[in-house]
């Protein structure tokens, strides 16, 4: 049974940092892609990372250059560092596996309807 697991989620402070946690279970995690999504309150789901094994890692342009996604094949673990938090950042945050195969990606989705998975989130609060 497919499961995504998040964790990692809580306050910081503007210009802090947290890093997210995705266990994932019930599929091979190096034959698909991973991405992060996130919703605020009022608004719809977010794109924000996604990655493949085989093209690397794809960002929103509101996070490029203050987040990094990674993964760990071997630990089924995803990961999500965000630095310089921004109000804006403000969320739920989501991980959810692509409904396709990795390697039919010349570079990975950031819209919801390419993948699944969609459990609960992990709240960011980032406040002055």
């Amino acid at each position: 049974q497919l499961q995504l697991v998040v964790s990692g989620g809580g306050s910081v402070q503007i210009g802090g940092s947290l890093t997210l946690s995705c266990a994932v279970s019930g599929f091979t995690l190096d034959d698909f892609a991973i991405a992060w999504f996130r919703k605020a309150p009022g608004k719809g789901h977010q794109g924000v990372s996604c990655i493949t094994s085989g093209t690397g890692p794809n960002y929103s342009e509101f996070v490029k250059g203050r987040f990094t996604v990674s993964r760990d094949n071997a630990k089924n673990m995803v990961y999500l560092q965000m630095d310089r938090l921004r109000p804006e950042d403000t969320a739920d945050y989501y991980c959810v596996v692509s409904v396709q195969r990795g390697d039919e990606y010349q570079k990975c989705p950031l819209y919801a309807e390419n993948y699944r998975g969609w459990g609960p989130g992990t709240l960011v609060v980032v406040s002055a």
